[in-house]
């Protein structure tokens, strides 16, 4: 499992988030990847929250679920 770190100061928005993940992986289809993703936050779906007014707290844990086989 691909892993990034990123440091914060505070609470910041779920696509602010997102984009910086993206920033790090230059040259790579990941942010087309991304966009088919299932978002969670600690273990809890996003589902269809606005990413940009979705904040995560620092500490939090954001995964990225590509799309599987059959579902």
């Amino acid at each position: 499992m691909a892993q990034d770190e990123l440091p914060v100061s505070g609470p910041v928005r779920l696509a602010e988030l997102v984009r910086r993940v993206v920033d790090l992986h230059p040259g790579t289809t990941l942010g087309e990847v991304v966009r088919a993703c299932s978002v969670l936050v600690d273990d809890r779906p996003v589902g269809s929250a606005d990413p940009e007014t979705l904040l995560v707290e620092p500490g939090s844990s954001v995964e990225l679920l590509p799309p599987f086989a059959g579902g």
